[in-house]
């Protein structure tokens, strides 16, 4: 089963105008909040839940076309035999009339979508976080194309040594977080 990211990550490709400074005794890692701001970059990203690998995509936007190639991408790198389930966002490039037509004439994706709030659900969440705090949060890049091959870098690297994600939560225990969040929900909206 492949599980996909609905929501794609947006990233600036930002140049710090001074070097991160490493921790020291006494002090922590110090990173400048002045940058040069090179552009912006979409991060596509499918997860094989079995097998913890992930098949990306850098795109300049997020659109309509920008997802289906993606779609496609996942469609030429999973087995034929394999069912892909598709966890997604109510985003609308996901429900594009583009993008509904190419399902169903691929019905071997199947989509699910996460209710409002419930990104946690989503397992590559996991491995969002992961590029995040390695790469991104404070990467220095000096274009977008920098970006992307730092991001191809680390997915590379990720691949080479990917393991399943073990979520400790119980089944309950998640449920009752969802009756938690539907009852936020509900009492927010009267």
């Amino acid at each position: 089963m492949i599980e996909h990211r609905g929501r794609a990550c947006q990233i600036q490709a930002l140049d710090r105008t001074q070097p991160v400074l490493h921790m020291g005794l006494g002090y922590e890692e110090g990173v400048t909040h002045d940058y040069v701001r090179h552009g912006t970059l979409t991060l596509y990203a499918a997860l094989d839940v079995a097998s913890g690998r992930v098949i990306t995509r850098c795109k300049r936007r997020h659109r309509h076309q920008d997802y289906l190639d993606f779609l496609k991408q996942i469609d030429a790198n999973v087995s034929e035999g394999f069912d892909v389930h598709l966890v997604v966002d109510n985003y609308s490039t996901h429900k594009h009339a583009r993008v509904k037509r190419w399902l169903a004439l691929h019905p071997r994706f199947h989509v699910h979508l996460t209710p409002t709030y419930a990104s946690w659900l989503n397992q590559v969440e996991i491995w969002f976080n992961l590029i995040t705090q390695q790469v991104i949060r404070r990467g220095t890049f000096r274009s977008v194309k920098d970006l992307a091959a730092k991001i191809d870098h680390f997915v590379q690297h990720h691949n080479a040594h990917a393991q399943p994600f073990i979520w400790t939560a119980t089944a309950d225990s998640m449920l009752a977080k969802i009756k938690r969040l539907c009852q936020y929900i509900s009492e927010t909206q009267h």
